[in-house]
């Protein structure tokens, strides 16, 4: 059985930078076994955000990529702040939020992005905690997904 860093390096995929706040508030929180994570956005290899609306000119499925996108940006944070995801024992929520337009409806779609990448690398059992996927009118800078997450640490 490997592990969840094994996981990860066997999907090829590489880590952004961690995101640096944008506000007033704290990108991880760890309470006793919990790890808290804020809402991460779209942030890629070179720092920059993946911006678009989905359903305006962004498609479904670019806008599952930029949940992806966030996946990875949350996996950096954990790195970054408790050193290895093999310290995570599992996932327990997921808010995906979606910039789209009003008559969009398959926001869960979009959010399979993060949730696929994260059963990949903690294993169906862990990897798929419970999650709320829903649709907003707009999101910071534009960008298409934002996405928190609930963990249970080691």
């Amino acid at each position: 059985m490997n592990t969840p860093e094994q996981n990860f390096a066997a999907l090829g995929l590489n880590l952004p930078p961690a995101p640096k706040p944008l506000g007033v508030y704290k990108p991880c929180l760890i309470d006793g076994k919990y790890l808290y994570l804020s809402g991460h956005g779209t942030v890629q290899d070179d720092g920059t955000l993946i911006i678009g609306r989905v359903g305006d000119n962004m498609t479904p499925e670019e806008g599952k990529v930029a949940a992806r996108q966030v996946g990875l940006a949350i996996l950096a944070t954990i790195k970054a702040n408790i050193g290895s995801l093999d310290k995570v024992k599992r996932v327990i929520k997921v808010l995906g939020m979606v910039n789209c337009t009003p008559d969009f409806e398959k926001h869960p779609f979009i959010i399979n992005g993060c949730s696929e990448l994260f059963a990949k690398v903690w294993g169906d059992d862990n990897g798929i905690g419970v999650r709320s996927a829903v649709g907003m009118g707009s999101l910071p800078d534009n960008i298409p997904v934002e996405i928190e997450a609930l963990f249970e640490l080691m």
